[in-house]
């Protein structure tokens, strides 16, 4: 079933499992990059039935990954729309480029990620779903990838989120601090030069990496959560910006669980996020 809204956007529906939940598959055209992505939103039970608004949490993918991953490669594969139901929430899996990180690129109109979630996203969730429009019922989360992307887009833009989450992420870009083979840290370093150039990986390091906007953090009273598998290959990017928020201050919670970089630790990790999440999200509009 295709229902039509605007030039600027096709949304394709797709019900599942209509009495427990309803996930819409969506394809939004960006302005800012001349091109579609898709993306999926998990509508909690009753939400056809009713006329209520809910609040939104945004579940971001990793590096080489798509807006499904979050519905098909849990270890449980109704997790989504338990959890859904459960906060009684709107879960958004928005897609983006493979090694984006969710920001603009200095140099290629093609890699405006954060303008895109940011002024185009955004706004068509709440355009075509009854969300609550307001950050204390806004929150935003990722594995890997995402995880950056969750705490740049909150850092950046604290006035739409009121928590932000990072499973496993990508704290600080500089693939040297990456437990990787060499071959695997020279693909991603040749990646990211090509969208950012030359930058400095060194302090005072750059805003394309979360290390770099620590301050911002601390000035903007967003909640924040940051956990890390003990085997994950980031472990030391996540410890390194677990010890620079000490350092200023800054709020937040800090976990490291046993687990690796690997879709058991993100399947376990999640209802913990959602967990946190439930307990900041204002439910009322």
């Amino acid at each position: 079933m295709i229902k039509k809204y605007s030039l600027a956007v096709l949304v394709i529906l797709l019900l599942q499992h209509p009495l427990f939940s309803q996930v819409d598959t969506i394809e939004v055209f960006s302005k800012a990059m001349n091109k579609s992505l898709k993306g999926a939103v998990v509508m909690p039970e009753g939400y056809a039935k009713s006329d209520k608004s809910y609040p939104t949490v945004y579940l971001l993918h990793g590096g080489s990954g798509s807006f499904s991953d979050w519905h098909k490669n849990t270890t449980d594969p109704s997790l989504l729309p338990n959890l859904a139901n459960r906060y009684e929430v709107i879960i958004v899996t928005p897609g983006v480029g493979p090694s984006s990180y969710y920001y603009d690129s200095p140099l290629l109109n093609s890699v405006r990620y954060e303008t895109y979630f940011i002024k185009e996203l955004i706004p068509f969730i709440d355009k075509n779903y009854r969300t609550i429009n307001d950050r204390k019922s806004r929150a935003i989360t990722g594995l890997s990838m995402g995880g950056h992307g969750s705490l740049m887009l909150s850092a950046k833009h604290p006035e739409l989120f009121i928590m932000a989450g990072s499973m496993s992420g990508v704290m600080n870009i500089d693939t040297r601090m990456w437990r990787v083979p060499e071959d695997f840290r020279k693909l991603r370093h040749e990646g990211q030069k090509a969208i950012l150039g030359d930058i400095s990986y060194d302090s005072p390091f750059t805003e394309y990496t979360i290390v770099g906007l620590v301050d911002r953090m601390k000035e903007n009273e967003v909640s924040l959560l940051i956990d890390c598998g003990v085997d994950d290959f980031l472990l030391d990017t996540n410890r390194q910006i677990h010890q620079l928020l000490l350092d200023n201050n800054t709020p937040h919670d800090y976990t490291e669980r046993p687990g690796a970089h690997t879709w058991e630790y993100w399947t376990e990790a999640l209802p913990f996020h959602m967990l946190f999440i439930n307990r900041v999200l204002i439910k009322q509009p």
